[in-house]
């Protein structure tokens, strides 16, 4: 069929030439070689993406055999309205029952911890896995990796060991890295070094301890996919299940993830990768940029690539500020960005005296641009770590300007919620003590003693639910107990249902909520949520999976005053801003030291990443666009009167080359002006020559 075709005619030339790659075969479906699409800022890539999985649909490839992955589960259903939309457009299924068959078969998208889950239950005896294994999320592997440091004495050497969510991030590292504990130690965490061997055997024992209790952490779901996958005849069988796999925010992926598509598809067939060199922020996540760089290359011939242009967002001045800046740098896809919508307004370069005129100049121009008609909504104060906005919320609240910080625990993190996810984790998996331990806990009179003498009695009765009833326990203990034990029975009954199990928990918890939590009634919202969210999972183990791997953001035991304004300004970092845009954006501290940031100034790649995090901040903007460059900087541990200071020098990535593309000015506020230190008409007059001289 020609590119050209109808469900295309919406898109721009590259992107149709991405969305239709491939050959057709004659009574076959469409056939493609490895693809590489270069999605520059702004440029389409999710649109262009999921016109691609219509194409292949329409194609004759079977949704059912198209594996989708993303870095958000959210991500995934976008991309899948989106397929859907487009496929029943192009059939003239103008009620919907063709679309929604194949809605019924594009079941294979998601990201890659949630496929990963997938594929190991269905692979559980090849890898000696318990197919009923449970999910834990951060908090809960920290914790059990700080259960293994104790038992082990570190918590109790005579020099500084790593902290539990330390020697989690190390683990981390090393497994998605796929690199020696030796190299992750020295590259990331060089203070640790001296703790290698010890290290060692306190993951040997986190391994062990999980694989007796039937726990997979996050990193574990990728490294048992990798170990599936390392079998060339297991590999194989595995592939032989898709006919295409497409992968989004290519450029996010690490090295574990990479490998497992390698051995999947080692000869690239039917493998589209999609992502931006130009957006690769997140090496501290392990991402990897060589991915996406070396693509082309794995293959031979070399994989097709489809460089998107195009932008859909940003002002032609906004873009030639962001092309000039990525010009310059080493190593890239070389792409540049033009704009639908034409020219614009010069970005400002604003040098300023100090944070306190940074502040100043930000609130002042946030409120004139407000009076412009923009909303605040629609503007963003973005910063390259969270405290640097400190002085400025000071000053938005004196303005009485309302904001929200983006930033805080997550929905999973929340203890109310935390304590009934515990109890459905054990009910999935008996063995998961970690989820009993907590539970346990919850009853009145119950420590961590009588809890752990409870799990004791459970493990000599083989993990027996019906155990609980037997275990001699506090006198105060005793009823709770008995009223667990009933709950915990109904929900491990053979044959039950799903539906309801969530609903019985909550009944259960009900009283023990309103014990522990002085305000309960402002958590019982986020219980409600969570009975919606269960009724959108087939099973408890699709529930508390996906809701461990991507969990909503915020809970109600973190929020304070619901917003009643009519508007807010957005703050947030850079990290958390990566794929959002607003009409204005402010950049705080454009200085050397946080662009780039003062801790990777040792390393080449460390410097080309905080180029590329400069270049994602300045591509959020639509129209306006303003860099704060402070002079002077205080410095810390002085007394709160102290005014040493030190002075920030430009940042080595605004060349002249990149300046011209801005209009350069200064702004002084007018809490920091000499001006105010004296009146223009104050009467007071001083011979200091003449005393000068009369001195000697």
């Amino acid at each position: 069929m020609s590119i050209t075709a109808a469900h295309l005619e919406s898109l721009n030339n590259a992107q149709r030439k991405a969305a239709a790659f491939g050959e057709p075969v004659v009574e076959g479906p469409l056939r493609a070689r490895p693809l590489l699409v270069i999605a520059g800022a702004g440029t389409g890539k999710t649109n262009t993406l999921a016109h691609r999985v219509a194409h292949l649909v329409l194609h004759g490839v079977d949704p059912a055999r198209i594996m989708l992955l993303t870095f958000t589960r959210r991500a995934a259903l976008e991309m899948r309205r989106r397929t859907l939309e487009i496929t029943r457009k192009a059939m003239g299924d103008a009620m919907g029952g063709k679309s929604q068959a194949v809605a019924q078969r594009l079941t294979w998208a998601g990201t890659f911890h949630s496929l990963g889950n997938r594929v190991l239950r269905h692979y559980a005896p090849q890898l000696g896995l318990d197919p009923t294994f449970s999910v834990i999320d951060r908090s809960d592997a920290a914790d059990l990796m700080d259960q293994i440091r104790t038992d082990l004495g570190y918590a109790a050497t005579e020099q500084r060991f790593p902290r539990k969510d330390t020697c989690l991030a190390i683990y981390s590292h090393r497994v998605n890295t796929q690199r020696p504990l030796a190299d992750t130690l020295q590259q990331q965490f060089p203070w640790c070094q001296q703790w290698e061997q010890d290290l060692g055997k306190l993951y040997r024992g986190y391994v062990e301890c999980k694989q007796n209790l039937g726990l997979l952490d996050y990193d574990d779901l990728l490294l048992y996919w990798h170990l599936l996958v390392s079998e060339p005849k297991l590999a194989k069988h595995v592939s032989s299940n898709f006919d295409h796999i497409l992968v989004d925010e290519y450029q996010d992926t690490n090295t574990l993830q990479a490998r497992i598509l390698d051995a999947m598809r080692p000869d690239g067939s039917g493998l589209t990768v999609v992502g931006d060199d130009a957006q690769a922020i997140y090496s501290f996540r392990a991402a990897a940029v060589d991915n996406i760089l070396g693509f082309a290359q794995r293959y031979t011939p070399p994989a097709e690539v489809v460089p998107l242009g195009q932008n859909y967002r940003s002002s032609q001045t906004v873009l030639d500020a962001s092309n000039a800046l990525m010009a310059e740098a080493p190593r890239q896809h070389r792409k540049h960005l033009f704009a639908v919508r034409g020219g614009g307004m010069l970005p400002r370069y604003v040098s300023v005296e100090d944070l306190e005129s940074q502040a100043e100049y930000v609130a002042t121009h946030v409120l004139q641009r407000r009076e412009a008609g923009t909303a605040l909504h629609r503007q963003a104060v973005l910063f390259r770590s969270a405290s640097h906005s400190d002085l400025l919320e000071v000053e938005l609240a004196r303005r009485k300007i309302p904001f929200v910080k983006y930033g805080g625990l997550k929905f999973l993190e929340g203890t109310h919620v935390k304590d009934m996810i515990s109890v459905l984790r054990w009910a999935d998996n008996p063995r998961n003590g970690l989820a009993a331990f907590r539970v346990l806990q919850l009853l009145p009179g119950m420590g961590p003693v009588n809890a752990r003498w409870t799990l004791d009695a459970l493990a000599e009765a083989a993990g027996s639910i019906k155990a609980l009833r037997t275990i001699k326990v506090p006198s105060q203990c005793e009823r709770d107990l008995k009223r667990l034990a009933d709950l915990m029975e109904n929900l491990t009954e053979p044959g039950r249902q799903w539906p309801g199990q969530l609903r019985l928990a909550r009944e259960w918890y009900q009283p023990h909520l309103e014990r522990i939590f002085e305000h309960f009634h402002t958590r019982i919202g986020d219980l409600d949520h969570l009975e919606q969210l269960s009724q959108q999972f087939p099973t408890r183990e699709r529930f508390l999976t996906e809701i461990t791997l991507d969990p909503p953001q915020a809970a109600g035991d973190l929020s304070g005053k619901a917003h009643q304004d009519e508007d807010y300004l957005v703050l947030s970092t850079i990290h958390s801003a990566k794929g959002m845009e607003w009409d204005t954006v402010f950049l705080l501290n454009v200085v050397d030291g946080s662009f780039p940031s003062e801790f990777a100034t040792g390393k080449q790649e460390m410097i080309d990443e905080e180029r590329r995090l400069l270049y994602v901040a300045m591509t959020r903007a639509r129209n306006e666009l303003h860099l704060v460059s402070p002079l002077k900087f205080p410095l810390t541990q002085q007394s709160p009167r102290g005014d040493a200071h030190v002075y920030g020098g430009r940042s080595r990535f605004m060349t002249e080359k990149v300046l011209k593309c801005f209009e350069q000015t200064g702004f002084t506020g007018t809490r920091t002006s000499d001006s105010r230190l004296l009146r223009a008409d104050e009467p007071i007059s001083i011979n200091a020559t003449g005393r000068l001289k009369d001195m000697w």
